[in-house]
């Protein structure tokens, strides 16, 4: 079976931050596509595409990358195991309703960006609990054990969850005569990740030029909100950029301003990291 993840460790882990992506993947399982009434660009739709490479000096600052390899239409790392949806499932019971649910975005999805159905009809429970088994629970482990081994080292753990959004996300949030945001910094609203971190990310980004907005329309979902426990040291933010920022969004293609996007976020990475006090292992103090 295909690697349910990429990690990317440091030669030496120098600090507490911990980065990942968890919408990246794209490998797709030929049966899924089968399966799929759209064509490869709507079933892709959803894909956070090439956000992994956006981040991939991550290891060269001292810090873990983690990727994921299978795409969010066929399993949302996101997302809470439990959050089953009996519209797209069989056999489900109606025991938990949320709104992630309700909208078809369970941990195993019902549809892509602008609520296009993925299937024809429903897939099979025992096909739902293998894609968790196989792919979920081997990511969330190995996200569980970089922010423990972090927290274990330093005294906290800092996870910044990057993700990329439509560009048509934000016309939400997007006022009459004003410019619209081009970042999206999800904290729960101050819930899963200490003020000052978020602080350092929105100078961060404000110093490369882009515009940075909280919360409003990604606050956060399941990775945040498990994560995030700022009163036992770990913290979790969700990082949201405009993917008109560096790629077609029509063709999934890199732009132009593609390596100029990546130099960007390294550059907010690591002042991400300098911020944090204490960055040499407990070891070393």
């Amino acid at each position: 079976m295909h690697p349910a993840f990429r990690l990317a460790r440091p030669d030496e882990l120098l600090t507490p931050v911990v980065v990942a992506s968890p919408h990246s993947g794209r490998h797709y399982p030929a049966a899924f596509l089968q399966a799929s009434v759209l064509d490869e660009a709507g079933v892709r739709s959803s894909e956070d595409a090439y956000m992994d490479v956006l981040v991939e000096q991550a290891p060269s600052l001292g810090a873990p990358l983690l990727a994921a390899e299978y795409p969010r239409a066929w399993l949302d790392l996101n997302r809470g195991s439990d959050e089953l949806d009996p519209s797209v499932i069989e056999g489900v019971m109606r025991v938990m309703q949320t709104p992630r649910i309700s909208s078809g975005l369970g941990v195993i999805p019902r549809v892509v960006a602008n609520g296009r159905a993925i299937y024809r009809g429903k897939i099979t429970r025992a096909e739902a609990e293998a894609r968790i088994a196989q792919v979920w629970r081997p990511y969330h482990a190995a996200l569980e054990g970089l922010m423990q081994a972090a927290h274990t080292a330093f005294d906290e753990a800092v996870l910044l969850d990057f993700h990329s959004m439509p560009h048509e996300a934000l016309d939400a949030v997007a006022r009459p005569g004003q410019t619209r945001p081009q970042v999206v910094l999800g904290d729960r609203f101050g819930v899963s990740c200490a003020g000052e971190i978020v602080d350092a990310l929105e100078e961060g980004f404000q110093r490369e030029g882009l515009r940075v907005i909280r919360n409003a329309p990604f606050a956060g979902a399941f990775i945040t909100q498990h994560y995030g426990r700022p009163a036992r040291g770990w913290h979790a933010v969700q990082i949201e950029i405009d993917r008109v920022l560096y790629m077609d969004e029509r063709v999934l293609r890199p732009t132009a301003n593609f390596n100029a996007i990546r130099a960007a976020i390294t550059r907010v990475i690591s002042r991400v990291i300098a911020a944090r006090p204490g960055r040499l292992p407990l070891a070393a103090q």
